[in-house]
């Protein structure tokens, strides 16, 4: 079913009438729908909608959910410290309060729009008391009101509609399985009623709904599951503390050709996530140190090691914004590498790849020096964001040095550096592109190396963000078992590695396969 809503006339009857009591003024609908979806996906539907705002506004972060009361709790005071401020309770004939949620609106960017508290409020048809005066041919009504604490439309945020309330009123025909739901506004004041945005917003929030309800009818079930690893909350927290330490500045600073804005909020994040991960892995012990292998432009080491996290980074090529982002990090206690820029032209060549070869291309210019053996300082996290050719290296190097990791997959390649399609996911249910095929792919490699691999989508802003997290072996895999130099020849064996580095360092940035991790430079 198509969505094509139907406009209500400003001038039509509310479909919502307050108790007369109530001193605020009327409900006006301004747009309906018919939909296919009981009283109970409405429900459920509108709750995640309350839970994640982000759905309907990209200016929001999230919801903190500050009251929840149904059933019995009910009759519980709201929270003293809410209590003065909170809207009351509209009364409206026919509907029966059954849940009072307040919800606390999380902008993205906090020196623009303050945070909002918001009132949420279920209500259901109150039948009649008697069973026998109960119609089951009747229309069951299920309401939900946003009521924001505000007095005024000049106090409202950017990202809220500037009016009193928002209802949305889903009816319901048990005989015939059909519904129908509304959005209506109270207004400030009447002359708001023909605000060509308002009505806009208006429209866009009941397609929402209506694209939910009726997914969730027709069997959708979501595929992508954010926020399995960490809760969201403290990730967007210090996401939101890292922007307004270091966004502008570097921005302004971009030294690349690439867009600045989309691959500092992209590190911005990762880096976020890595230091929220890194606190449940290690709370209060001392950090191990991290190397980001496949660094590009070196912004998130740069990001990572000004917030402390001591660590470094090498690609094949070295890139412009090194000159800025590059320091000279310290050897860290127990480590067995020196000290060095934090930035370094290496390229990799791990242990299972024969050095055959590698003596008769110091007359191209390359030579030893510019080569690591892809062997770390156990215990140092592996970061391996968008490396492209080193993506599928990222578990059989952490195996080899007993090293935890991160990956992110972005562009495929095979264990020798070439271009590589992934064969298709056998779970169907994973899809059957391109990308799904190299992250079930290089998960695969993780698993047969002994690692617990976990999932997560990262909230960036790029389509390819999977991370693929190794911080412990497989409990039930046996140590014993695994064999990497059996990995690598099961998954395409290494003949012709070393000639594809040494052609890619030779390569500038741009030369490569750009957009090269997924636009990085």
């Amino acid at each position: 079913m198509a969505f094509e809503p139907g406009e209500v006339a400003h001038d039509a009857t509310p479909i919502l009438v307050h108790d007369q009591n109530a001193g605020q003024g009327p409900w006006r609908p301004v747009f309906r729908h018919d939909c296919s979806f009981p009283p109970q996906v409405f429900t459920s539907v509108m709750v995640n909608l309350i839970r994640n705002p982000n759905i309907n506004s990209s200016w929001l972060f999230r919801a903190d959910i500050l009251h929840d009361a149904e059933g019995p709790s009910l009759a519980d005071p709201v929270p003293p410290e809410l209590a003065t401020e909170t809207p009351e309770v509209p009364r409206l004939p026919g509907f029966e309060l059954a849940r009072f949620m307040i919800r606390k609106f999380i902008p993205r960017n906090t020196l623009r729009d303050n945070p909002m508290n918001q009132s949420c409020l279920l209500y259901e048809s109150a039948f009649p008391a008697e069973p026998e005066d109960h119609h089951d041919d009747g229309v069951q009504q299920t309401l939900v009101i946003y009521l924001p604490h505000v007095s005024s439309g000049a106090e409202m945020p950017f990202y809220h509609p500037k009016v009193r309330g928002i209802a949305f009123l889903h009816e319901w025909t048990p005989a015939n399985g059909s519904g129908v739901i509304s959005v209506s506004y109270q207004y400030f004041c009447d002359g708001d009623s023909s605000d060509v945005k308002l009505s806009r917003t208006a429209l866009q929030l009941l397609k929402v709904l209506y694209k939910h309800g009726q997914g969730r009818v027709a069997g959708y079930q979501k595929r992508v599951h954010h926020d399995v690893l960490i809760p969201q909350v403290r990730v967007q927290t210090t996401y939101a503390a890292l922007k307004q330490k270091y966004a502008r500045e570097l921005i302004n600073g971009w030294a690349e050709v690439t867009d600045p804005d989309k691959h500092v909020f992209e590190d911005l994040s990762i880096a976020a996530f890595l230091i929220e991960l890194w606190a449940d892995m290690y709370g209060q012990a001392p950090f191990p140190g991290f190397v980001d292998i496949g660094c590009g432009n070196g912004l998130l080491v740069h990001i990572l090691n000004r917030e402390d996290y001591h660590g470094w980074g090498f690609d094949a090529r070295a890139r412009k914004s090194w000159k800025a982002y590059s320091t000279t990090r310290p050897s860290l206690p127990g480590s067995s590498e020196p000290e060095g820029n934090s930035l370094q032209q290496l390229v990799l060549l791990p242990p299972p790849v024969s050095r055959t070869g590698l003596a008769s291309m110091s007359k191209d210019g390359f030579t030893e020096d510019l080569v690591h053996d892809g062997r770390f300082p156990r215990g140092t996290f592996i970061i391996s964001n968008h490396a492209d050719e080193l993506t599928p290296w990222t578990p059989i190097l952490a195996a080899i040095s007993d090293c935890p990791f991160i990956m992110i997959p972005c562009c495929s390649h095979d264990l020798t550096g070439s271009k590589y399609r992934a064969p298709a996911p056998k779970d169907k249910s994973k899809g059957g592109s391109s990308y799904a095929s190299l992250v079930e792919w290089v998960e695969g490699i993780a698993k047969d190396c002994g690692w617990l691999v976990e999932q997560e989508m990262l909230r960036i802003p790029s389509t390819r963000n999977t991370a693929l997290v190794g911080r412990k072996k497989d409990p039930e895999a046996d140590p014993s078992a695994v064999d990497i130099e059996l990995v690598v020849k099961r998954y395409g064996g290494t003949a012709g590695y070393l000639e594809n580095v040494v052609k890619l360092a030779k390569k500038s940035p741009a030369a490569r396969h750009e957009p090269a991790k997924d636009g990085t430079t």
